[in-house]
């Protein structure tokens, strides 16, 4: 009798079960370059023995500041290997934001690639502690950095298994909050792969695909496209970023892909090529969604430059990475839906005081499953804003803090965020941080930062500005400002010179009349 395989407890047990079954299989083609399962479980294996000469134990965290890359791969599947917490920083990140986020993690070693030192460089300065570095490419003068490449060439490949249990942290994924400082999502090994296991289910996906990924890893959305590939033993086809667009195209039709995830700003582009010259990808079987809704009016479009594929709608967040989706075959029939919950999920929507809501009046969206957060990394406070007593005896549930209403036959409708937060570009931003750059430049003398509607990004970043008198700040000016000090999906696109902003009877600014009075 043939022997099962055994479990996957920890994350990167799909690794070890895909490379010990397929070691010969493509695992990732990276910018048009293959490499083996053998060869990824190789790499981590050396990097996570490297990691640990440095001194990283189980729970440690390590950051990632790298672009989509081999070497970004490496690195998460040898943080795991080590026994380490990882997370993945976007490479866009300025130096003051990465110096909180090093210093928040208490981060225990750092891997970055050698073109990022003017942001890496100066946020390792500012931290109280010692923080090793691994780097790629060139290497930064000024202090000790191990190279990344030649402890790859050094380093034992033995893969040592770490002590873990599946209830240990795998991750931590920051994410911006209301106060405008980044916060860490705790996600454990278990919540990880019950998520992307629950996904692949629902996807229908299995080893034989091939998942496109333009989407930043230090995006969650990009980095389940990795973590599903490997588990299954399918084949992930990942690009640096939708920058160019010929080049992307050519690659998706090299690799005949079979899995194409977006957002709404990659399917505008992907919409406004078709309609310059006619794009057809008959290869491609499913296209996903998620981040921000996807208009209804792209669908049809968007059926003829993926006749063969099943379109996807979902709904998540970082908390829980992903909540509900909607079967394709309903997408004509339930527009506006972002469907149900997940497989092996509950949803349910309360009232503000915690009451039942009945179908079709508006509530809280509530979320039960193991792929529920931990909480935030350091921060009980906000933990408890999220994170609330369930039904059942004992249990803690996700509230998202989200307006939802759901229909007679259960499908979810999102109507709004109940905070600040921007979505933008698949990214979350948050108008504190923005605005508290805005009040850093000279001349100006209050700021405030709205979303707003917007078919391309989801939403679109609005700043209201009050200019100090004495000072003349043209809008070209103010953004070139906030581009020196913000990632580039951060910068408002648009800046309105006011006398003054409207204010509530405490004195707070009110976006809501800002809104009203200039749409």
């Amino acid at each position: 009798m043939q022997a099962l395989p055994p479990p996957l407890r920890l994350l990167h047990d799909g690794l070890l079960a895909s490379a010990a079954r397929l070691p010969d299989k493509v695992a990732v083609v990276v910018e048009g370059k293959p490499y083996t399962y053998a060869q990824l479980l190789d790499g981590a294996a050396r990097m996570a023995n490297a990691m640990q000469a440095r001194g990283v134990q189980r729970g440690d965290r390590v950051a990632i500041f790298m672009e989509n890359s081999w070497s970004c791969i490496v690195s998460i599947y040898a943080a795991l290997v080590a026994g380490s917490v990882f997370f993945v920083i976007n490479p866009q990140t300025k130096s003051d934001k990465l110096q909180y986020i090093l210093d928040d993690s208490g981060a225990k070693l750092l891997l970055a690639d050698g073109q990022l030192a003017p942001a890496f460089m100066p946020a390792l300065a500012k931290l109280p502690g010692t923080v090793n570095v691994i780097c790629t490419g060139e290497m930064p003068t000024g202090c000790h950095i191990d190279s990344f490449n030649t402890l790859l060439e050094s380093a034992s490949p033995a893969v040592t298994r770490c002590v873990g249990i599946s209830l240990d942290m795998a991750a931590l994924i920051y994410t911006s909050g209301s106060t405008g400082n980044p916060k860490g999502v705790m996600q454990t090994h278990q919540s990880m792969l019950f998520a992307a296991g629950s996904l692949i289910e629902c996807l229908r996906l299995d080893e034989n695909q091939r998942i496109f990924c333009v989407l930043p890893l230090a995006f969650n959305y990009g980095l389940y496209q990795l973590l599903m590939a490997v588990q299954l033993g399918a084949t992930l086809v990942l690009e640096r970023s939708f920058a160019y667009p010929a080049q992307i195209f050519a690659r998706m039709h090299e690799y005949r892909v079979t899995v194409f995830p977006g957002v709404p700003t990659i399917f505008a582009l992907l919409l406004s090529a078709h309609a310059r010259s006619p794009l057809c990808f008959p290869s491609i079987t499913r296209v996903t969604n998620t981040a921000a809704a996807l208009p209804d009016n792209f669908v049809p479009r968007l059926r003829e430059i993926f006749p063969n594929a099943l379109l996807f709608k979902m709904y998540g967040l970082t908390e829980c990475k992903r909540v509900s989706y909607l079967e394709p075959e309903l997408v004509d029939a339930k527009p506006g839906s972002v469907g149900k919950a997940i497989p092996g999920t509950e949803v349910f929507l309360l009232s503000p005081d915690g009451q039942d809501v009945p179908p079709g009046e508006i509530g809280i969206l509530h979320v039960r499953g193991a792929h529920v957060m931990l909480g935030y990394w350091k921060r009980p406070d906000l933990s408890a804003d999220m994170l609330k007593p369930g039904k059942l005896p004992g249990e803690r549930v996700l509230c998202t803090q989200d307006f939802f209403r759901m229909d007679t036959d259960g499908f979810l409708y999102f109507v709004g965020r109940s905070d600040d937060i921007i979505k933008t570009r698949g990214e979350k931003v948050s108008p504190v941080e923005v605005e508290n750059v805005l009040h850093g430049i000279a001349g100006i003398q209050e700021a405030a930062v709205v979303g707003v509607p917007d078919e391309m990004l989801g939403q679109a970043i609005r700043a209201y500005v009050v200019v100090a008198p004495g000072f003349d700040l043209s809008h070209k000016q103010i953004r070139a400002a906030c581009q020196m000090r913000l990632e580039s999906f951060m910068v408002p696109r648009e800046v309105i010179t006011l006398s003054a902003l409207p204010k509530t009877s405490t004195g707070k600014v009110s976006k809501k009349m800002l809104l009203e009075q200039h749409t």
